[in-house]
């Protein structure tokens, strides 16, 4: 039975709190369908600014610098954007006046109801393995946008004329709370670790948001999940519908054949290991989940010609800005950006990706976790760690008995001149911080572009 996404069916105003890219994309999808919508943001600037004008001639009514409680608590209906944590003024506001919240992925699936999709979450490679999904879709001919937490909002794909076949969906846990209709053709659980404590109170809480995905499992539903991870096994043990499993350390219905050095895909090799431009067995990982939820989407997709198509494009995908990009080599040392690892576990499958001695810059603001985790495979495969930013302190006491430490409290531009100074020639400065950019950037793309121009700048 198809599951409704949950909108109005009749007049009332909605209220969309955020300003963000998502918000303002669900602003004009129901604006462009005929709803009144009151969009606000608690935040002044500039841009904010141009925003509210924007909406402004589509016909909202825009609040920036506050919010109005009383009209929240009149809506028909409240659509945060993933980006607002739930103790925000307006959602408070939302939250006491018992109004139905959703994400604006909820409101972009109302309107395109012939979508396919696959849906993507996980803890760490859920934006790489939604890039392939969808590369691979397209290298099979269909139309089928990246869209959702990857960066493009699903109500952008959603005005578009007309509509694609499929959409590769990425979903954070933020989106999956608040999108009660979710029933993707095919889901994938990449991984799960504890993440995001800054905002959940518990891990359990955060696996909760994740296990949303399932919530609308039937006999008909096609899962994806790692059969590496006993946690995501846990989770998805019991869901209805068939279940397709990938490993990088044994057989299974997507796996890596170290004997052959190949990617097997429904006991076919797909392609060999060499062909894949990517860092790491994670990276592995990823390119398994995303051929085995094509192929597992439609059995138009697994035929010879489409395995092909599927290991050309495989063979042609590089990696993604900010997530273990090679940004370049001067003076005989590797410059790596995985601006986007915000988390423990995600600097440890990088640390454990490297071939090379690596000065490792980690820090940034603390999401909660303790860095001891870090330590064994940093005492590994590191050779110096230069601790920086509000969680500088934090590092420097979780692993100053593992590694060489140095601890910079100044900015950007002295962590990476201090990174430069203990590297050699044959080493790797990998940025892969392990914590959130928010102390000293506005975002995790801002800090690895400014990665990329102080590395290339001192090489000139």
């Amino acid at each position: 039975m198809t599951v409704q996404p949950m909108i109005p069916p009749t007049a009332g105003e909605i209220v969309v709190i955020g300003l963000g890219r998502s918000g303002v994309a669900a602003s004009s999808l129901l604006r462009a369908h005929g709803y009144d919508v009151y969009a606000c943001d608690d935040a002044t600037s500039p841009k904010l600014a141009d925003i509210a004008r924007e909406l402004t001639t589509r016909g909202a009514s825009v609040q920036t610098g506050g919010h109005d409680a009383a009209r929240i608590a009149r809506a028909a209906l409240v659509v945060v954007s993933p980006g607002v944590p739930p103790d925000a003024p307006a959602v408070v506001a939302a939250s006491n006046a018992s109004r139905a919240v959703v994400s604006e992925i909820e409101i972009a699936l109302r309107y395109m109801p012939n979508v396919r999709y696959i849906a993507v979450t996980g803890t760490n490679g859920k934006t790489t393995t939604t890039a392939l999904i969808g590369a691979l879709l397209r290298a099979l001919g269909v139309t089928a946008p990246d869209a959702g937490n990857i960066g493009t909002p699903l109500s952008e794909v959603a005005l578009a004329e007309p509509q694609p076949a499929w959409v590769s969906l990425e979903l954070s846990s933020f989106q999956l709370h608040d999108t009660p209709s979710i029933a993707p053709d095919v889901g994938v659980l990449t991984n799960l670790s504890a993440d995001h404590l800054d905002r959940y109170a518990t891990v359990g809480d955060y696996f909760a948001d994740k296990a949303l995905l399932f919530r609308n499992a039937t006999s008909r539903s096609r899962w994806v999940v790692n059969a590496d991870d006993p946690v995501s096994l846990d989770m998805a043990r019991g869901v209805a519908g068939d279940h397709f499993h990938f490993s990088v350390v044994k057989q299974s219905d997507a796996w890596y054949d170290r004997t052959t050095d190949s990617l097997v895909v429904f006991d076919t090799p797909l392609l060999s290991r060499g062909d894949v431009h990517l860092l790491g067995d994670h990276n592995v990982a990823n390119v398994l989940a995303a051929s085995l939820a094509v192929m597992a989407a439609s059995s138009d997709f697994r035929t010879p010609a489409a395995r092909e198509a599927i290991a050309d494009a495989l063979r042609s995908f590089r990696a993604m800005p900010n997530r273990l990009e090679v940004v370049g080599e001067w003076n005989g040392i590797e410059w790596i950006n995985d601006s986007k690892a915000t988390n423990v576990a995600s600097t440890l499958v990088a640390v454990q990706g490297m071939t090379r001695p690596v000065v490792l810059l980690l820090g940034g603001r603390h999401k909660g976790e303790p860095y001891t985790a870090l330590a064994q495979p940093i005492a590994e495969h590191v050779k110096h760690v230069i601790a920086f930013g509000e969680a500088a302190p934090i590092v420097q006491h979780d692993l100053a008995n593992a590694v060489a430490l140095t601890r910079v409290d100044g900015t950007f531009e002295e962590v990476i001149a201090a990174a430069r100074g203990v590297a050699a020639s044959g080493d790797a400065i990998l940025l892969s911080p392990a914590c959130s950019s928010y102390d000293m950037f506005n975002n995790y793309v801002e800090r690895g572009q400014r990665f990329r121009e102080l590395a290339a700048q001192g090489n000139d």
